[in-house]
């Protein structure tokens, strides 16, 4: 009976032992760094003026529109009352 004992504490102690215990974490401290940021400096001189460009191609012709409409008929003529006028041109000097 004594081994009992001595064998029960063991085998709780060994039992305690295997538990998967959390371990304390201590998370790191953490130091930041100033980052210089640069600064841009003045603007420099301008550049040479580079070469004029050529001349684009000339497009193509268009399409021929369409034929208009034809125009409305017009009214009929008076009819004459009997007198006839006839216009003689002026004779042309001889030359």
């Amino acid at each position: 009976m004594n081994y009992s004992i001595v064998i029960s504490v063991l085998l709780a102690g060994l039992a305690m032992s295997a538990c998967d215990r959390p371990t304390a974490v201590i998370p790191a401290t953490v130091v930041t760094v100033p980052v210089t940021t640069p600064v841009p400096g003045p603007a420099g001189p301008a550049g040479a003026v580079g070469p004029a460009g050529s001349t684009g191609v000339t497009g193509a012709t268009g399409s021929m529109g369409s034929t208009g409409d034809t125009g409305a008929t017009g009214e009929r003529g008076k009819t004459g009352g009997g007198d006839t006028v006839i216009v003689v041109p002026p004779a042309t000097p001889p030359r």
